[in-house]
């Protein structure tokens, strides 16, 4: 029989070449084998960037028990399932029993619910340390090189997730108010914060309809560090936010909030279309703003306004201004700020790889608590295979914004296999896993400076009318057509 294992890499050893025990006393070697193997043919590829010590057993309660779904199996059985968009957890709980059914061990029962279970034990602070784990890797492999002026940018940006429509969701994240009652989805607003340099997510804040994104991005504040670079849209540029960041040693980039006046012929000139300006210290307290921030708030703020100039293909030019407090031309040229700006657009990007790539934009998860730890999933996904991406890019010298992520997570998904089957064979996994960064570096965009994309849709939807009430109104109209009412 062959002793490679294709989805739990590592626990053959443990099985093969020892005397028949009873079931009882090989599901307790079984279980040892999986709470130390890596669980999963992702883990040949990932299990560098996650710690090893987090998915550690617990000494007690959730996870302490041995189970044919302990921590490990179920965070790599979680992170496949990420990784693969539209698999059902049934697919996953199939995958688990070929497995065990190929070794002639019990397997689990064809029933979803153990897995589920054991997803809902997996603890929400054991997902955020693998995520920090994560993001601190891809930041400190950044190079000096592709950092800003010497300085490290973070792009900030919110946007919306829907989720399963059940009373729990609802609870804590309400629909839309333009949606009827039983037509429409839950939906969170995410604020992430981004590495420019690397792509990672490095911090996000979830709310509600009801919570504004200002104030879910200073929720962040406290995890940003001195000396950052911190650029955002308009919708984020306030006397409050740019005072509070700077008080922390941390600078702005920012576009001109469309209430704030916008002539560049007050203030001391800089250069051309490049002036300093003087703010002053609104008489009313931000929402969202605590009274004690807002004290030491300032009473003015000298900062600085760039004028970018902006030309879209087949649109009249549309000149943007850029406020910020890197008020030293020397350092921070004009001309550096306004091309700094212009890629601001690579948070859409990381959004769309996020939301649209690994499926994060329509959440499947029943319930609020689940709902955040497949948020938490999603970014540790994510990460990982931007960590492939990094390294890729880094081996074949290929920039790294030249790199498909989308084509990184169909390559993952395939090789993934290949490399486990040779777990046994040090020099050929490591044979094999360089051909995927080859492949993935070999896997570049057209290089498209100032493309142009309106967002419409060729391809028609089916042409079913739109849910405008509750479905069980539906049904009993069809029923009572029928005369079964």
């Amino acid at each position: 029989m062959d002793k490679a294992t294709p989805f739990f890499p590592g626990f053959h050893r443990l099985l093969f070449g020892r005397a028949r025990r009873s079931a009882q006393a090989q599901l307790a070697d079984q279980a040892r084998a999986l709470e130390k193997a890596t669980l999963c043919q992702l883990g040949q590829v990932c299990a560098p960037w996650v710690p090893a010590r987090l998915l550690q057993p617990a000494p007690r309660g959730a996870h302490s028990r041995r189970r044919f779904f302990p921590q490990g199996l179920t965070f790599w059985a979680f992170l496949s399932q990420v990784l693969s968009p539209e698999s059902p957890c049934r697919e996953t709980v199939r995958k688990v029993q070929a497995w065990y059914a190929v070794r002639r061990q019990p397997r689990p029962g064809s029933g979803t619910a153990a897995y589920c279970r054991a997803r809902s034990r997996l603890r929400l602070d054991t997902l955020l340390g693998i995520h920090r784990h994560t993001a601190h890797e891809l930041q400190r492999r950044v190079t000096q090189e592709q950092l800003w002026c010497g300085r490290r940018v973070k792009v900030v940006d919110g946007t919306g997730v829907s989720m399963p429509d059940t009373p729990q969701n609802q609870k804590a994240f309400p629909q839309p108010s333009n949606q009827k009652k039983g037509c429409g989805f839950p939906v969170a607003k995410i604020v992430g914060c981004f590495c420019l340099a690397s792509g990672a997510l490095l911090h996000w804040a979830e709310g509600n309809k009801h919570v504004h994104e200002s104030k879910l991005f200073r929720k962040l504040f406290d995890l940003l560090r001195p000396d950052d670079v911190i650029l955002t849209d308009r919708g984020f540029c306030s006397y409050a936010a740019i005072a509070t960041l700077r008080r922390a040693g941390i600078d702005t980039v920012m576009r001109l909030h469309q209430a704030r006046p916008r002539d560049l012929r007050k203030g001391r000139r800089l250069g051309a279309n490049d002036r300093l300006v003087t703010w002053v210290k609104p008489k009313s307290r931000p929402r969202g703003c605590l009274a004690a921030d807002w004290r030491r708030v300032p009473a003015t703020l000298t900062l600085r306004l760039v004028h970018v100039p902006f030309q879209a293909p087949g649109f009249r030019a549309q000149p943007l201004v850029v406020v910020t407090t890197l008020t030293d031309p020397i350092r921070y040229p004009a001309q550096e700020i306004a091309r700094l700006y212009l890629r601001r657009w690579a948070v859409e990007l990381f959004f769309r790889d996020i939301k649209i790539a690994l499926g994060m934009d329509v959440l499947r998860c029943q319930a609020p608590a689940m709902v955040r730890k497949e948020i938490a999933m999603h970014a540790i996904a994510y990460n990982l295979v931007r960590g492939l991406m990094q390294q890729a890019a880094a081996l074949y010298h290929v920039p790294l914004e030249r790199i498909s992520f989308k084509g990184s997570v169909d390559t993952l998904r395939q090789w993934a296999d290949a490399i486990n089957a040779t777990h046994a064979q040090p020099r050929q996994q490591t044979r094999l896993f360089n051909h995927l960064l080859q492949i993935l570096a070999e896997n570049t965009v057209p290089l498209r400076p100032d493309r142009s994309e309106p967002r419409v849709r060729k391809r028609r939807p089916k042409a079913f009318p739109l849910m405008t009430r509750p479905r069980r109104d539906y049904r009993l109209a069809t029923a009572s057509k029928k005369g079964l009412k």
